[in-house]
């Protein structure tokens, strides 16, 4: 019985030390290395390459890294009846709200216009607005939404929520499903996007629902890129209806260097940094569904397939 570990492009030292280390008799392979595919029977992944684990007859359980799963589910090439588990950890929900709240701050203080007066020597000011006045819209009330929800209220702002399904979150004012997503983006002065990718969200950020959001809003992507048509976004902030965007998820990363993200400047760009997962604090869960997976007992984390999260 042993585990792999397949991320292209990452360096897998941190997961195996900390894998032995909790572990020590955990046998590892680390992909491509040679290795019998017959002794695989739980993977830890992000980003494999598609259709590999069809190449696995014994393998169990797909663990991701992050607490995104769309980039395992996107493979057509899954193995039936193999179970797929996500990452929630206190660290990245904590890391994820921090940077959110920084955003926010970011743009309702004006920080962004300022750095760019320095660089030009201009002497300008920017009416800032108040936390208390102002109305966030979050779309996704999972684990990590409703944790950015309560450090935004914390912080004296006015929260709204949508859902695709009915949420009773404690200071938010919920809203669920297509025939209230209109009123949701009309008291969404910030619009931030923090839901699973699945068919049914991909390209929900479009022209249709930026054109209901109230003139000015501004919008903060950090759930994936291919939430986002990118080019709706940029016409809606050329016309004046949106005010800005702060991105940090890209349909393609890192982002090209010919991408016209990188000179427009009312849209500000962070690489994928709004929570990093931490191999130390996140492989005791690992681990643990190693050995619940050993013994046939329910796995922590689990995700719906047919659901996408």
């Amino acid at each position: 019985m042993s585990v792999l570990i397949v991320c292209p492009g990452k360096d897998p030292e941190n997961w195996v030390n900390e894998l032995r280390n909790q572990h020590p008799g955990m046998n590892i392979y680390v992909y491509p290395e040679d290795h019998d595919n017959e002794e695989v029977e739980f993977a830890l992944t992000w980003n494999h390459p598609r259709g590999l684990f069809k190449n696995y007859p014994n393998l169990k359980v797909i663990a991701s890294m992050g607490a995104g799963v769309d980039h395992i589910l996107s493979d057509s090439g899954l193995p039936d009846g193999v179970k797929v588990t996500k990452v929630i950890d206190d660290m990245l929900t904590e890391d994820m709200s921090d940077f959110v709240l920084s955003q926010v701050m970011n743009h309702i203080r004006g920080l962004h216009y300022y750095t760019k007066s320095q660089k030009e020597k201009k002497w300008d000011r920017f009416q800032y607005q108040r936390p208390k006045d102002t109305k966030i819209g979050i779309m996704g009330l999972g684990v990590l939404g409703n944790a950015v929800a309560d450090k935004l209220y914390k912080n004296g702002f006015k929260i709204h929520g949508w859902s695709r399904t009915e949420k009773d979150c404690e200071n938010v004012t919920s809203f669920h499903g297509k025939e209230q997503l209109e009123d949701f983006l009309q008291n969404s002065e910030i619009l931030v996007c923090l839901l699973p990718l699945t068919k049914n969200t991909e390209n929900i950020l479009n022209a249709d629902l930026f054109d209901m959001l109230p003139e000015g809003a501004y919008v903060i992507n950090v759930a994936r890129g291919q939430h986002l048509v990118e080019h709706d976004l940029m016409e809606m902030i050329d016309s004046g209806h949106l005010s800005g965007a702060s991105l940090d998820v890209f349909r393609e990363e890192p982002l090209p260097d010919e991408h016209p993200f990188w000179e427009h400047p009312k849209i500000n760009i962070t690489p994928h940094i709004a929570s990093l997962t931490n191999p130390k604090s996140v492989v005791p869960q690992i681990v643990e569904n190693y050995e619940r997976m050993k013994e046939d007992e329910p796995l922590k984390y689990r995700v719906e397939i047919d659901k996408g999260y």
